[in-house]
């Protein structure tokens, strides 16, 4: 399944500005950045729960702000992409 991670660290203070970079490297592990703080996750649901258990051990949810989205195979996913990235298709050969 495609999720869709997003977060806001609050980086006000240098502990902030650690979680920042903890929550991206977690991200980073995962899948690919397609934002700043914006990442396109191919996933199973087992991965869902540890990628959630993981971000949610590194967020402050008093002062960050954290969303999955789950995308959901059965209905079709449409991604419409402008400008000069270009995502990984999951489902695209390795070698070309």
């Amino acid at each position: 399944m495609l999720v869709i991670v997003c977060y806001d660290v609050s980086t006000e203070t240098r502990e902030g500005r650690r979680r920042l970079r903890r929550v991206a490297k977690v991200c980073e592990s995962t899948g690919q950045r397609v934002q700043k703080s914006v990442f396109e996750c191919q996933v199973s649901l087992m991965q869902l729960e540890a990628l959630d258990r993981r971000l949610l051990a590194e967020i402050k949810v008093e002062e960050d702000c954290l969303r999955l989205y789950r995308l959901a195979e059965t209905r079709g996913c449409e991604v419409r992409e402008y400008g000069h990235f270009r995502a990984l298709d999951y489902d695209a050969p390795l070698v070309v």
